[in-house]
């Protein structure tokens, strides 16, 4: 659980004081072992900051993969956009540490992986075959997707996509009745579920303990953070 532990507070610490603002030793000194301890388990901070980018990065290309890979083009836009969303709002924390110190998302491996799924989603939304003014509205969207996440973040996951998802549908000039569901929740791949199990009720309780914040543990198991409370209370 040492590295788990290590990896929380790092990524509270980046996106609370920024990357370069967070030594080693505040890290150490936030999960209470010494610094030695720490070089242990990471080599250095690059180490720490790859670890923490790394599933959102293979959510975020895995979730635009499984759009590309749908039938017509309506199916593909909006799997892509929702994939989009939904990854962000998982990995909330993540990204608001990027989005503190904006060098991170330039620099290699961290800003071409970006790059690159950035890119793919503006094809996907676009569709095959676009004009200008379609790829231009199409930018306009996907970059409209991942900034309300960095700067709502207290919004509960849910209400904060009903919200973007309405955002992206009046640019892209298309009504709510016209955007395809995703159909039943089940899971982390198709919306929230209805309830916790023990099992994840159990598993809440242990991150909690372990450290893990309310909203962290929240969009990992995509509840809300009142849900979380009452596994942590009950």
């Amino acid at each position: 659980m040492t590295p788990q532990r290590i990896l929380s507070a790092a990524r509270a610490l980046f996106a609370a004081h920024g990357y370069r603002a967070t030594s080693m030793q505040s890290i150490a000194d936030r999960v209470g072992i010494t610094k030695a301890a720490l070089y242990y388990h990471f080599d250095s901070k690059e180490e720490i900051l790859h670890q923490l980018t790394l599933p959102l990065l293979d959510e975020l290309e895995g979730a635009l993969a499984e759009a590309e890979a749908q039938g017509g083009p309506e199916e593909v836009r909006w799997r892509a956009i929702e994939g989009y969303v939904e990854v962000h709002l998982r990995h909330r924390q993540t990204l608001t540490m990027l989005v503190k110190d904006m060098t991170l998302l330039v620099q290699a491996p961290v800003g071409d992986r970006f790059r690159a799924a950035i890119a793919l989603a503006n094809n996907l939304v676009a569709g095959p075959g676009s004009g200008l003014e379609e790829r231009v509205r199409a930018c306009q969207v996907v970059a409209g997707l991942a900034d309300p996440v960095v700067l709502f973040r207290d919004v509960p996951a849910d209400v904060l996509k009903g919200h973007i998802l309405a955002g992206a549908r009046a640019l892209l000039g298309e009504p709510l009745s016209e955007v395809r569901p995703r159909g039943p929740a089940r899971g982390r791949k198709g919306g929230r579920p209805a309830a916790l199990t023990e099992e994840q009720v159990a598993r809440v309780r242990d991150m909690y303990a372990a450290g893990h914040g309310a909203e962290e543990i929240a969009a990992a198991f995509e509840v809300s953070r009142a849900t979380v409370y009452r596994c942590i209370k009950n």
